[in-house]
């Protein structure tokens, strides 16, 4: 064997029986799910397609569904373009969260993020990660303004989580009350 040849596989190589075992166990349909979960950008839908596995057209009608249930956005029409609905991920993600923790536990989280964020808030000295002026990362060697960043992306992901779990919080005591919204009572 000479050196140019390798015993290695390419990582694409690795890659290609993961993706031969996902395009045999998903259904066109849970091909462009699977995709559009990732697409926060419009794309058309012969990308998709590609992405999916998939012919143009069964990317559109899975698409279409996709739509229809509030689970896709749709932009244009020629070409249409579609990218996931940020409304429906985040109100799935707090339905889960109501579903899969108790009151207290979801009580207990949102106290731990609050105690978080103040800490954010002293370490920075202001009340939002938006209000850290950029002279605070400007001034300071590469990692210094690395580790900066870092806790400003943290801090940022700390107050959606506040967010999301007060709302998993609401939507739990309704709950709770018998006023899910989930049907009129006569």
């Amino acid at each position: 064997m000479s050196e140019d040849e390798s015993t290695e596989p390419s990582p694409r190589s690795d890659a290609e029986p993961a993706r031969r075992q996902w395009r045999e166990d998903r259904t066109t349909f849970q091909r462009v799910y699977d995709v559009l979960t990732g697409l926060t950008e419009y794309e058309r839908v012969e990308t998709i397609a590609e992405r999916a596995a998939c012919s143009a057209d069964g990317a559109r009608n899975a698409l279409t569904q996709l739509t229809e249930m509030g689970i896709a956005t749709r932009r244009g029409s020629r070409p249409a373009k579609f990218r996931r609905n940020d409304s429906y991920f985040r109100w799935k993600r707090i339905e889960t969260l109501a579903d899969e923790h108790s009151l207290p536990e979801l009580r207990e989280r949102r106290a731990e993020l609050i105690d978080e964020d103040a800490e954010f808030q002293a370490q920075f000295e202001v009340p939002d990660p938006n209000a850290v002026p950029s002279t605070q990362l400007a001034d300071s060697d590469h990692e210094t303004a690395h580790e900066r960043l870092e806790s400003l992306s943290r801090w940022r992901t700390v107050r959606y989580d506040i967010e999301l779990v007060q709302d998993a919080i609401t939507r739990a005591e309704r709950r709770q009350r018998g006023d899910d919204g989930a049907g009129i009572s006569a």
